[in-house]
C-alpha cells in the first residue's frame, strides 16, 4: 500500500499537466474583489491556491485584486485582505496585481473585438436589454443596435469612454448569439458607464469592464496556468473561453471549478455579511461572531487550526454543508496543545476560610499545562478569602453533584481540600458568602481517610484577583441553515450569541498583551481582545470556544 496521500481532483489535473509537459510549473491566483472583508470561504480558496504554489518547484500564486467596480471597492478592504492572507501564513512575494492596472489592456481588447465585428455598443435601456435577452425557454431578440458597423461602434465606444453618455445610457456587449440555453452567452455586457472615483485610478476612467470580461483577460495576461474558482462560475466557463479565444492574449489558462465552503449555523455571503455590519446587528467586520477572517482572528481562532480544517474538508466537485462543529473541534484540538492554563471565575461567589494561616501555604505552585511540562509552572497567591464559581455550590446537592455543599468537601485546583461549614444569604434568598475550613497538609495528596472528596474546582485569590470583562460569544444564528429561514436570515439571529460577565481572574492575566490565548480551566478557551484589552490597565477576554460542544445536545 502506498504512503503517498491521495490528491484531490484539482491537484490530479495539475500533476498530469506538469508530468505531460503541458506546463513547466503551476501558476495560480487568489483574486478577491476588495468590496468587503474576507471570510472562511475565502480561506479555503487561499489554502488551495497558495497551497498548490508551495507544492511545486517554481510555482507561484498571485494575489490579485479584481477591482473593477469603483462604487463598492475601498483601500480599507485591500489592506485587510493583505493582512488576512499573511495571517494565514501565506506570502505572495512580488506577485501582487490589480485589475485596475490592466484597464488600458481591457480597453484594447474591446477595440479588437469591435474591429472584428464581435462587440457592439447598445444604447437600449437596461430594462429593454434584460427583456430582449429572453429566458432559458425563450430565445433573445436582437437589439436595434446589434448590426452597427465596426466604425459606428468604435465611435460610440469612444463616446462612452469620453463621458458622452450618462450612466445607463449605453453598454458594450459581446456579439455571440441570442439563442444559447446558457444565458451568460447571450450577448453579455462587457463594459458599463460609471461616473465614480476609483480607489486606484481616480477619475481616469468612466467606463469599467464587467467581471466576466476582465477576469479571463487578467488570467491570460498574468500567464495563469490553472484558474481555480467555485462552482457557481461553471456556467461562465464557455464565456471565459470565448474571450480567451477571441482576444489578443499571451496565454490560455484553464478554468476549473470546485465546491465552495458552506458551514452550518453560518452565513458566508459577503452581501449578507455587509448587511449585518451596516444595520448594526454586529459591531463591525471584525465582530468575533462573524465568520470573517478578521472576526475569527479577534475571537482567538489559531490560523493553524483553520489550515488544518481546510485540508481536512478537502476539495470536491459537489456542493454540501460542513458542520461548523468540525471547525470548532479543530480549534479545540489545536488550543488544547498550545494554550496555557489559567484560572478565572466568571460568576464569583466568595469563600472565607475560617482556619486559614499564612503557613504553610501563602502561595501555591501550579502547572501551566497539565499534559506538557515544557509550559513550566507558576505561583498563584492563596489567602483567607477566595472566589469560586457560583455553580460549584449547591445548598441541596443534586444526585451526582460532587462539588461543594453544606459540610461537603472539594479540592481547590493545585491546592488543599476545603470543607463548607456554612453560608449566608441576602434578603432575596440568594447565597452571598460561603464559610469553609481547609484540611491541612492535603495539597498534592490523596484525601485523608474518611473524607469523601470526588471533585476539584478552580478558584482565584480574592486579595489579588483582577477584574475582567469576559465576552461570551456563541453561534450568531440559532438554526443550521439561516439562508433557508422562512423569515429570512435576520429572523434567526441567536439572541444568546453575545453576553458579557464581570469576572475575577488571576492577577497575571491583566499583564498579558492583546492576543494572548489561554484555557480558563474547566470553562473554555479565551483570548485577550485585540482592541479593548489594555495591558496592565483593563482586562478584556473573548471566548474562543467552549471546552465541549453544547449545541449537539440541543438538536
Amino acid at each position: 500500500m502506498s504512503d503517498t496521500p491521495k490528491l484531490d481532483f484539482i491537484r490530479e489535473i495539475i500533476a498530469s499537466d506538469l508530468s505531460s509537459g503541458k506546463h513547466e510549473t503551476a501558476i495560480t491566483r487568489f483574486p478577491p474583489e476588495p468590496n468587503g472583508y474576507l471570510h472562511l470561504g475565502h480561506a479555503k480558496s487561499i489554502c488551495l491556491n497558495f497551497g498548490i504554489a508551495r507544492e511545486h518547484p517554481g510555482a507561484k500564486c498571485h494575489l490579485r485584486f479584481d477591482d473593477t467596480n469603483p462604487e463598492k471597492e475601498e483601500t480599507e478592504y485591500v489592506e485587510s485582505i493583505k493582512q488576512d492572507v499573511k495571517w494565514l501564513g501565506f506570502d505572495w512575494g512580488d506577485e501582487l496585481y490589480f485589475a485596475s492596472n490592466y484597464f488600458q489592456f481591457f480597453h484594447d481588447c474591446a477595440l479588437h473585438l469591435i474591429n472584428n465585428g464581435l462587440a457592439y455598443v447598445d444604447e437600449e435601456s437596461p430594462e429593454e436589454i434584460k427583456l430582449h435577452r429572453g429566458n432559458v425557454q425563450i430565445p433573445g431578440t436582437p437589439s436595434q443596435f446589434r448590426d452597427r458597423k465596426p466604425d459606428e461602434n468604435l465611435a460610440a465606444f469612444e463616446k462612452m469612454r469620453s463621458g458622452g453618455f450618462k450612466e445607463g445610457g449605453a453598454v458594450l456587449r459581446a456579439k455571440i448569439g441570442l439563442t444559447s440555453s446558457n444565458m451568460n452567452m447571450r450577448d453579455p455586457v462587457m463594459y458599463r458607464i460609471m461616473h465614480a472615483k476609483h480607489h486606484n485610478t481616480g477619475s481616469d476612467w468612466c467606463i469599467y469592464p464587467m467581471y466576466d470580461f476582465a477576469h479571463p483577460l487578467e488570467d491570460a495576461l498574468e500567464h495563469i496556468s490553472h484558474s481555480l474558482c467555485t462552482l457557481e462560475f461553471e456556467n461562465h466557463r464557455p464565456l471565459y473561453d470565448w474571450f480567451i479565444k477571441n482576444c489578443p492574449v499571451p496565454s490560455t489558462p484553464r478554468q476549473i471549478e470546485f465546491a465552495r465552503l458552506s458551514l452550518s449555523y453560518t452565513i458566508l455571503s459577503k452581501r449578507k455579511l455587509l448587511q449585518l455590519v451596516q444595520e448594526g446587528h454586529v459591531s463591525g467586520w471584525d465582530d468575533p461572531r462573524l465568520p470573517t477572517i478578521s472576526g475569527v482572528r479577534r475571537r482567538g481562532y489559531p490560523p493553524e487550526a483553520i489550515l488544518h480544517f481546510c485540508k481536512r474538508i478537502g476539495i470536491t466537485k459537489y456542493n454540501g454543508t460542513t458542520d461548523v462543529a468540525l471547525l470548532e473541534h479543530d480549534i479545540r484540538d489545536n488550543l488544547n496543545g498550545t494554550a496555557p492554563r489559567r484560572m478565572a471565575v466568571l460568576a464569583p461567589l466568595k469563600v472565607v476560610i475560617g482556619n486559614f494561616t499564612e503557613e504553610p501555604t501563602p502561595s501555591l505552585v501550579v502547572p501551566n499545562h497539565p499534559q506538557d511540562d515544557s509550559f513550566g509552572e507558576r505561583e498563584v497567591t492563596f489567602s483567607q478569602e477566595i472566589y469560586i464559581e457560583r455553580e460549584d455550590f449547591q445548598e441541596v446537592p443534586e444526585k451526582k453533584f460532587f462539588r461543594l455543599g453544606p459540610e461537603r468537601y472539594v479540592r481547590l485546583r493545585g491546592g488543599p481540600i476545603i470543607q463548607c461549614t456554612g453560608f449566608e444569604k441576602d434578603d432575596s434568598g440568594e447565597i452571598t458568602l460561603l464559610h469553609a475550613n481547609l484540611l491541612p497538609d492535603t495539597t498534592g495528596k490523596d484525601s485523608p481517610e474518611g473524607v469523601k472528596c470526588k471533585a476539584a474546582i478552580h478558584w482565584v485569590d480574592a486579595a489579588t484577583a483582577a477584574d475582567a470583562e469576559v465576552r461570551l460569544y456563541d453561534r450568531l444564528f440559532s438554526v443550521e441553515d439561516p439562508d433557508a429561514a422562512e423569515g429570512g436570515f435576520l429572523s434567526v439571529l441567536n439572541p444568546e450569541s453575545f453576553k458579557t460577565v464581570n469576572a475575577k481572574v488571576e492577577a497575571s492575566l491583566l499583564l498579558e498583551a492583546p492576543g494572548f490565548s489561554c484555557q480558563f480551566e474547566r470553562t473554555g478557551y479565551f483570548v485577550t481582545d485585540s482592541k479593548d484589552h489594555i495591558t496592565g490597565q483593563k482586562a478584556v477576554f473573548n471566548r474562543t470556544v467552549a471546552l465541549r460542544d453544547s449545541w449537539g445536545k440541543r438538536r
